[in-house]
């Protein structure tokens, strides 16, 4: 199933359960009432940042917007992962493992073009990220402090707070990002 059509059931399922109004979400989430209405009736691929601030709004892992079924043991292909983009087309996002009812973390493969950054608006409370830089050098800029990350470099940090991924370089910069949700 197309990935704007899970969003739209699983939006519409999580807001009827919260009994909330397509405004009352609009309120919480900042997001527009006409946009959500849109999205929630499969008329809309929004972006990474509208579905953190549906997510943060709905207060559920980013990923459960996107949920499906999964199998006992589950191969995902890159072939078949669906990008999708920061605000601008040089961030990119494959989601390869979703949160689940009993996995508290979503797993996503990340390309950054060269010279070029994507801002991130902080995620759930109590939200950890994880990083792995497989290709290039991160400058990680957050609220507490920037750290730069290269090949085989990880870091953890409070995903809650505001965050930006900087690529200053001529390549592309590739990681692993993991966010957590603890319980």
């Amino acid at each position: 199933m197309e990935l704007g059509k899970i969003i739209a059931i699983n939006l519409k399922e999580l807001r009827t359960e919260r009994n909330l109004t397509l405004g009352q979400l609009s309120k919480i989430s900042g997001i527009s009432k006409a946009m959500l209405s849109d999205i929630e009736k499969g008329g809309s691929n929004p972006t990474i940042n509208t579905i953190w601030k549906i997510a943060n709004g709905l207060n559920v892992p980013y990923t459960k917007l996107m949920e499906g079924i999964e199998k006992e043991a589950t191969i995902i292909r890159k072939s078949e992962t669906v990008a999708q983009n920061g605000e601008t087309e040089h961030y990119r996002v494959y989601c390869y493992f979703r949160n689940t009812p009993v996995r508290n973390f979503e797993l996503f493969y990340v390309e950054l073009d060269a010279n070029s950054s994507n801002a991130s608006i902080g995620h759930s409370e109590k939200a950890q990220e994880y990083l792995y830089i497989i290709q290039g050098e991160l400058v990680l800029h957050t609220e507490t402090g920037d750290y730069t990350l290269n090949e085989g470099d990880s870091l953890t940090f409070d995903s809650s707070i505001g965050h930006t991924y900087i690529n200053e370089n001529h390549t592309l910069l590739t990681f692993i990002c993991i966010n957590y949700y603890p319980n």
